[in-house]
């Protein structure tokens, strides 16, 4: 069975795309699992508008704790 590629999820593609330009030091492999799993755990929100400004901050606070 396979999944439908929606809207949300070519904008979390840009967010990893995003984030790789931002840590160029880190494999894009992980920057868009960290990307997966901030976006998995928003998996079940009603509104969906502020999904991908949360998704990019909590993979931006996960990013950089990786890197310290």
């Amino acid at each position: 069975m396979t999944r439908e590629i929606t809207d949300e999820d070519a904008v979390m593609d840009q967010i990893a795309e995003r984030l790789a330009a931002r840590f160029p030091s880190t494999p894009i492999e992980q920057i868009s699992a960290v990307v997966r799993e901030a976006h998995l755990a928003l998996a079940g929100a009603h509104v969906r508008d502020f999904v991908p400004v949360l998704v990019e901050r909590e993979a931006t606070s996960r990013l950089k704790s990786a890197a310290t």
